[in-house]
């Protein structure tokens, strides 16, 4: 009896949030076609394809997606791929994750370095389209956000307001800290994409002194 036909192996488990934002960006991106706008200034998803293509398939060019001085360089390898190579391959590329001989495949590192990358991205995507709405994620899904949320610190380290983010069920992360204090309160995808610069979209609200809230609204910032 093979294992798909007995009944004792039980449904695959599903794949992590890395895995299924990644397949739910493709499938989105693949029915949108190359030039459809993004939330990435500038990007269609064809830009945004090449950029997640290099990201794992050129470790030449990873340094210069953080590193602003190596930046020209990742650039040049961005378009060179997207000009190229046809929109379904890269599409394919992504869909497959990483090469074998890649840091990415290492046990652990698609959960950690992926989980947020995928997420934020394919709300990029998903925001860009007049249509969008909000979505629920899965309980487990925004507890991997959440502990991921610490990133904000590095993210806002220039922000000169106490920043503590809220979620729906009270619990709280200080950010960053400086002279006032102010609270971002929603859901924790929510919070995630507020604190990787995509306040324009970003369903939350913010409390806190008057002064404290109206400098965090005029700050700007990105990862």
């Amino acid at each position: 009896m093979s294992a798909s036909s007995n009944p004792a192996s039980g449904p695959s488990p599903a794949p992590g949030l890395a895995r299924a934002e990644r397949l739910a960006l493709c499938d989105l991106m693949a029915r949108l076609g190359p030039d459809a706008p993004t939330g990435c200034a500038g990007w269609t998803t064809a830009d945004l394809a090449a950029h997640l293509v290099i990201r794992e398939y050129r470790p030449d060019a990873g340094p210069g997606i953080l590193f602003r001085p190596l930046s020209g360089y990742t650039e040049r390898v961005r378009l060179a791929v997207k000009d190229s190579t046809p929109f379904p391959q890269m599409l394919d590329r992504i869909r497959e994750g990483p090469p074998k001989a890649s840091l990415w495949r290492l046990p652990g590192m698609d959960k950690a370095g992926n989980s947020v990358e995928y997420f934020v991205h394919h709300e990029d995507v998903r925001r860009a389209q007049p249509d969008w709405r909000p979505r629920s994620l899965p309980p487990d899904a925004e507890e991997r956000l959440w502990r991921r949320l610490k990133m904000a610190r590095f993210v806002l380290r220039k922000v000169q307001v106490e920043v503590t983010l809220v979620r729906p069920d009270g619990k709280t992360i200080r950010v960053s800290k400086g002279a006032g204090q102010a609270r971002v309160h929603g859901p924790v995808g929510e919070l995630m994409l507020w604190a990787l610069g995509r306040g324009e979209v970003a369903q939350v609200r913010f409390t806190g002194a008057a002064d404290a809230v109206r400098a965090l609204a005029d700050a700007r910032w990105s990862l």
